[in-house]
C-alpha cells in the first residue's frame, strides 16, 4: 500500500485579502507587496511544486476529494455558525473573526478543505492507503464550533473523525499537533470526551495567548485525555524529540489508539514569522519518524497527516516534505539548504537542559 497525498487547487484559490501578517491594512500600516498576509497560498503552492521536482508524487496515491457535507459540518459546528458563514462568503466575504478574513467562495473551499481530511482518515481506516497527507487550506486547528479564530474557518480534524466514527463505528483516536501554536480549537471540541486523546506541542503563550497550559488535562470523561506541551520560547530540534520520549510518546502507548492524526503546522521552523522557535526540517522528519514507529506498534500503521500552519515561504516546502518523505517511506535526491544554518544556531546547551527539567517535571505530575 502506498502514500496517500490530497490536494485540490481550489484550496490555493481561498482569499485572505490584504493584511500585514495578520492585521487588516490601514491607519499606519501600509500596503505590502503580494497582499502581506501570513495565511497566503505560496507556502502550500511551493511544497507542492517541490514534491513534484522531487520525484516523490510518482510514488504516492494522488487524490482530490469531495467536500464536506452539511451534515458532516453539523457533528462538530453549530447550524447558526455555518449559516453566517455561507451568508457572509455568499455576500462577498468579510470576516468571521478579526484574525480570519475570507473572499466570496471561502465557505465551500473551506468544506472542501475538510472534505481532503476527511476522504484521507477514510481511506486509511478502509485500508486502501497506508498512511496519508492531506494538504489543507485553510488550516482549521483554532475554530470552535461556533467561532472562526486564527486562519481557520472549520475544524477539519474533527470534522474529518466524526464523519469517519458514523462511517466506521466507535474510534479511539490520537490528534497529534505539532503546530507551533496551541491546538485550542481541537482541545475545546474533545475536552469532555475521551474517545480522542489531544495533544499539543506549542511555543509557551504564543497564540492564543492564555491558553495551553499544562494544567489543562480535560474534564469529565476527558480527564487525562488532553495533553499540553508549552515550550519555551527559543527550543529547538531537541526540545521537541525530548518532549516525544518523556510525554508525547507515553500518552499514545498508554491511550492505545485506533488512528493518530497528525496536526502539521510547520512554524515551529526558525524563520517562521509568527513565532520564535528554531526547530528545522529534519525536526519534522524526526517526529513523523517516531509518530510512523508508534502507529505500527499500536494501530496497524494508520496515520493521516493534515496540514495546518507555516508561513516561511522559503523553508516550509522542505518541512513539509521530510514529512511526506518519512511517511512513504522514501528519501529523494533534495537537499534542505537552510538546514546547517538551523543547525548551527540552536540553543545553548543551558537552555536544553533547562528545556528538558520543565519537560521531566510535567512528565512526573
Amino acid at each position: 500500500m502506498r502514500t496517500g497525498f490530497y490536494h485540490d487547487e481550489r484550496c490555493l484559490w481561498h482569499s485572505t485579502g490584504e493584511r500585514v501578517l495578520y492585521l487588516q491594512v490601514g491607519g499606519w500600516l501600509q500596503p505590502m507587496s503580494g497582499g502581506g498576509q501570513s495565511e497566503n497560498p505560496e507556502t502550500k503552492r511551493r511544497f507542492r511544486n517541490l514534491l513534484e521536482l522531487s520525484g516523490l508524487t510518482r510514488h504516492l496515491a494522488m487524490r482530490a476529494a469531495e467536500p464536506a457535507t452539511r451534515d458532516d459540518l453539523l457533528r462538530v459546528h453549530t447550524a447558526a455558525y455555518l449559516d453566517r458563514f455561507k451568508a457572509t462568503s455568499d455576500a462577498g466575504g468579510g470576516f468571521l473573526a478579526e484574525d480570519s478574513p475570507f473572499s466570496r467562495g471561502g465557505f465551500e473551499i473551506a468544506a472542501l478543505s475538510a472534505g481532503l481530511v476527511k476522504c484521507a482518515v477514510s481511506d486509511v481506516l478502509r485500508g486502501d492507503l497506508a498512511n496519508a497527507y492531506a494538504l489543507a487550506r485553510p488550516p482549521g486547528h483554532h475554530c470552535l464550533p461556533d467561532s472562526a479564530m486564527g486562519f481557520c474557518l472549520l475544524a477539519n480534524i474533527p470534522i474529518a473523525l466524526e464523519a469517519a466514527r458514523a462511517e466506521f463505528g466507535p474510534l479511539k483516536v490520537a490528534v497529534v499537533d505539532w503546530d507551533v501554536h496551541h491546538g485550542n480549537g481541537t482541545q475545546d471540541i474533545y475536552y469532555r470526551r475521551g474517545d480522542t486523546l489531544t495533544i499539543s506541542l506549542h511555543q509557551e503563550n504564543c497564540y492564543p495567548a492564555f491558553q495551553g497550559f499544562a494544567s489543562e488535562r480535560g474534564s469529565g470523561e476527558g480527564l487525562g485525555a488532553n495533553l499540553n506541551i508549552p515550550l519555551l520560547p527559543g527550543g529547538g530540534h531537541q526540545a521537541y524529540l525530548d518532549a516525544f520520549e518523556l510525554l508525547v510518546e507515553p500518552a499514545l502507548r498508554a491511550f492505545k489508539p485506533d488512528l493518530m492524526v497528525v496536526a502539521c503546522g510547520l512554524d515551529a521552523n526558525g524563520y517562521d514569522p509568527l513565532a520564535r522557535m528554531l526547530a528545522h526540517s529534519e525536526t519534522f522528519r524526526a517526529m513523523t519518524t517516531r509518530i510512523k514507529a508508534l502507529a505500527a506498534d499500536l494501530c496497524r500503521g494508520r496515520v493521516v497527516v493534515a496540514h495546518e500552519g507555516g508561513y516561511s515561504e522559503a523553508l516550509v516546502p522542505f518541512c513539509a516534505l521530510a514529512v511526506v518523505e518519512e511517511l512513504a517511506g522514501i528519501r529523494t535526491a533534495v537537499t534542505d539548504p537552510f538546514l546547517v544554518y538551523l543547525q548551527e544556531n540552536q540553543p545553548a546547551a543551558d537552555m536544553v537542559v533547562f528545556q528538558r527539567a520543565r519537560l521531566m517535571t510535567q512528565a512526573l505530575g
